[in-house]
């Protein structure tokens, strides 16, 4: 008797472990044999093997495109590193029976080849210095001395035996803007940060900050560019690299941040010119001995009935005052309309006239106002 016995039929596993089988063959000539024996040898070259070396461990590429400020500030500094120097001064203080050297740091800006540097009166203490070294942008150092100084002004020239220095474009501080870019440049908190560069925008124009009781700075450019101390004497630039003002003073972090001040160039210009041309400076003058009324009411307890404004206590024979009728005990309030509140602003005014110039001043008298013109006829 004959018995066909019926097919076996295959499992599912049997199908799973051909088919694992087959793609591990698949696989590997994929992935290993084709493109190394196959691809472009037998078969074409597969569009995406195609320039498929990549660099190792490369990542993500971003493009920086610098916006013009930063570009304009990274090229004022290359223009201007040369011609600002470091300056460092020894100063004799005297208490009562003994005396000590004080040693102190600033910035300055070179404005003639032959040895002309502009800087801040208190850089070099009002011109009462022993010693002053200036450092220049390739390490050497000159020993300076001061030809000319003007504490009402904080401004001050000092001179070193070099020639063929490099030196600063000074621009027109009377056509600034706010709102336009400020470079500042100095050594902040001493020698160690030389040559810092910092930017910022000039904030305000035509500032007045009070220094101390009787003085005042007016006529200030301000900036938020950082400006410390050490900054003092360097250039507030503009984005042409040109010398726009000489950095002077920070207000108090108690009071406000980023409120630095920079004296204008174009007071100094004139200055520099004869400085350089003479060796010295000579400003017009009154020829009074005069103090501020405010002042005045307080040590001599009296009400002068006025709130502004210098009083005439002496008159030298022969000068200019004297020629034009001024009188001791004459209140000046003003000169050719300009507000006259101290001293210190009196000194920084007449730097405006020269010899020969006329002027007019507005005078109180006896509680009565006049008008009393005079000539500068002399120089000093």
């Amino acid at each position: 008797m004959y018995f066909e016995r019926p097919p076996r039929r295959r499992g599912v596993f049997s199908y799973f472990i051909v088919a694992l089988i087959g793609a591990i063959i698949g696989g590997v000539i994929s992935v290993y044999i084709a493109p190394n024996y196959l691809y472009g040898k037998i078969i074409p070259m597969p569009e995406i093997y195609q320039n498929r070396e990549v660099p190792i461990n490369q990542g993500q590429q971003i493009n920086i495109t610098p916006i013009d400020d930063i570009t304009t500030v990274e090229a004022v500094a290359k223009k201007a590193m040369s011609f600002v120097v470091g300056i460092t001064t020894v100063q004799v203080q005297r208490e009562f029976f003994w005396a000590r050297e004080v040693s102190g740091v600033g910035s300055g800006v070179i404005v003639d080849p032959n040895g002309y540097i502009l800087t801040n009166s208190h850089v070099v203490a009002d011109g009462d210095v022993k010693q002053i070294n200036v450092l220049f942008e390739n390490g050497d150092t000159l020993p300076g001395q001061v030809l000319w100084n003007d504490a009402a002004l904080d401004l001050a020239i000092v001179k070193v035996e070099a020639m063929g220095l490099p030196t600063a474009d000074l621009g027109n501080s009377d056509s600034l803007e706010v709102g336009q870019l400020a470079v500042a440049i100095g050594n902040p908190l001493g020698l160690d940060f030389q040559r810092t560069v910092t930017a910022g925008v000039i904030s305000g124009l035509d500032r007045t900050i009070r220094t101390s009781q009787y003085s005042v700075l007016e006529g200030l450019i301000q900036t938020d560019a950082s400006i410390n101390r050490g900054n003092s004497g360097g250039p507030l630039l503009n984005s042409k690299g040109e010398v726009i003002g000489i950095n002077t003073v920070k207000i108090g972090t108690q009071v406000g941040e980023g409120l630095g001040f920079a004296i204008p160039i174009n007071v100094a210009k004139p200055i520099i010119k004869e400085v350089v041309e003479k060796g010295d400076f000579k400003a017009v003058y009154l020829g009074i001995a005069a103090t501020e009324v405010e002042r005045y009411e307080r040590e001599w307890g009296v009400d002068l009935s006025i709130d502004k404004g210098i009083i005439i206590i002496e008159i030298s024979p022969n000068t200019p005052a004297d020629k034009a009728g001024l009188r001791p005990g004459d209140i000046i309030t003003h000169i050719d309309n300009q507000e006259l509140q101290s001293m210190n602003q009196l000194k920084k005014i007449l730097y405006k006239y020269k010899k020969g110039d006329k002027a007019s001043l507005m005078v109180v008298r006896n509680g009565k106002q006049m008008t009393i013109n005079i000539t500068f006829s002399e120089v000093r």
